[in-house]
């Protein structure tokens, strides 16, 4: 027989807050599920792994779903009703879908916003050159990257180049089972005494990521180098681009390998650009399936978090306003500016981005108490940035209290965390530019290992959690 709790035990139970972890409370109904939804997951993050490609991704399934485009919307002269669902595509870069509550838009809307650009390397204006017999693209790296973590590996390359034309050429080479990638060298370890004595950061220079791809000279009485031109030569007889086409086009170089369960157990997730892809995933399959709502819900899918949100696809721009400012305009009478100052102070977002979750080969880094772990669900986040809160919003307490309460009142299995201890780092989020409009905002997502790395792990529990947790979001009251 089970011996009976002291008081003391009750007490402590009742008064002490401590995280979970999430395998151990869920059934097995809902592991079973968490898993059937990461192989969707997993599918998803192959086929999108640029901001281009998993903004049209989304507009698929939107479409499927019933989602019609609101700009075609609003020339039919049509009025927004509630049940109504609508998308909007910007520059082909962010994404912002939203479904029509019962209620006034006045009243608020429930927003999960994410972003889904990350970490990677893009290929120069001037790219083309040869050396010693060799073609390679010299590149530009995008966000926070640790160079040497993107040598030595398989290397694909996404994009789209725009001729003098105006016809655009969509790229995607090293991603099907016959086609080749591409790879960034480094130095063999005999040769490598000088090297080996740099910091980490010295030891791959940014100008030292140059991407190989050629070596076969073309068969002419060319002077001079016949690699390179043997290298145009096969990209304009696919394409039908020249090397000046290179100057208008967007190239980017992502890992060419494809996401996988991670662990005997296959616990887990490991891909690329799971920041902050795990949390756009979970933020628009989350709408996706909610049919009705009392307040307006909306999905903000943005661009260039990870070089600071600046540019016309990035949370800094007005495209998260003026899709509001739409929504209101066209679903009640009598639309002004004050009707949209309205509704945004009454608004509610969680800002959906990952965390980074302890791990036991760094910890160090960490302060325990109040770090995020893999496997203990949806990391609440009252603050990011660094060195005394810079750059984060800070979610107020009466906010914070409503979202753990929501969580708490619908069974989501939720953490709380910050990224690392004082001091010693930090990093920001959307959270701060929609919180500028007056929106209560909290940082909500995801734990993840290995961040910004080309090969990042989650837990597949969080990552089914957050999309629960989304869908609850987005359908409170």
């Amino acid at each position: 027989m089970e011996d009976k709790k002291t008081q003391g035990q009750l007490l402590y139970e009742k008064l002490t807050y401590n995280s979970k972890n999430a395998w151990e409370k869920s059934s097995d109904d809902y592991i079973s599920k968490a898993f059937e939804f990461c192989e969707g997951y997993k599918a998803f993050l192959d086929r999108g792994k640029t901001e281009r490609e998993f903004a049209r991704e989304v507009e698929k399934e939107a479409i499927e779903k019933g989602f019609v485009c609101l700009d075609e919307f609003i020339k039919s002269n049509k009025k927004l009703t509630p049940g109504t669902k609508v998308y909007r595509v910007v520059k082909n870069k962010a994404v912002l879908l939203g479904i029509i509550g019962k209620r006034p838009m006045v009243d608020g809307v429930n927003i999960v916003g994410a972003h889904i650009d990350s970490p990677r390397i893009d290929l120069k204006p001037n790219p083309l050159y040869e050396d010693t017999g060799m073609a390679f693209f010299k590149t530009h790296y995008y966000g926070g990257i640790k160079k040497y973590q993107w040598v030595t590996i398989p290397l694909s390359l996404h994009g789209v180049v725009v001729k003098a034309s105006g016809e655009k050429v969509e790229i995607k080479i090293g991603e099907d089972e016959n086609d080749p990638v591409f790879t960034i060298t480094d130095l063999l370890p005999h040769l490598a005494a000088d090297q080996m004595q740099k910091k980490a950061s010295e030891v791959i220079t940014g100008e030292g990521l140059n991407l190989l791809i050629g070596s076969a000279p073309y068969k002419d009485e060319c002077d001079k180098d016949k690699v390179k031109l043997n290298i145009l030569k096969l990209l304009n007889d696919k394409y039908g681009i020249t090397e000046e086409d290179f100057i208008s086009a967007e190239l980017e170089i992502v890992p060419a390998f494809k996401a996988k369960d991670i662990g005997l157990d296959r616990s887990m997730v490991g891909a690329y650009g799971q920041d902050d892809r795990v949390c756009a995933y979970g933020a628009f399959k989350a709408i996706l399936d909610i049919e009705d709502t009392e307040k307006t819900a909306v999905c903000v899918l943005t661009d260039k978090e990870e070089t600071g949100s600046m540019g016309n696809t990035g949370a800094e721009s007005s495209l998260f306003e003026d899709f509001i400012a739409a929504l209101c305009a066209y679903s009640m009478d009598n639309y002004n500016d004050i009707v949209l100052r309205t509704c945004l102070n009454n608004s509610r977002m969680l800002s959906a981005d990952v965390s980074a979750g302890v791990d036991p080969n760094y910890d160090s880094v960490h302060e325990k108490r109040n770090s995020s772990y893999l496997g203990k669900g949806i990391v609440i986040t009252k603050y990011t940035g660094s060195r005394g809160k810079s750059g984060s919003s800070d979610a107020s307490a009466e906010f914070v209290a409503y979202v753990r309460n929501l969580f708490n009142q619908n069974n989501i299995p939720w953490q709380t965390g910050e990224l690392g201890k004082v001091d010693q780092g930090g990093g920001g989020t959307i959270a701060q530019y929609v919180a500028n409009l007056g929106v209560d905002v909290v940082d909500c997502g995801v734990a993840v290992l290995s961040m910004h790395s080309p090969f990042e792990i989650t837990s597949k529990i969080d990552v089914y959690i957050n999309y629960e947790a989304n869908k609850v979001f987005y359908k409170a009251v």
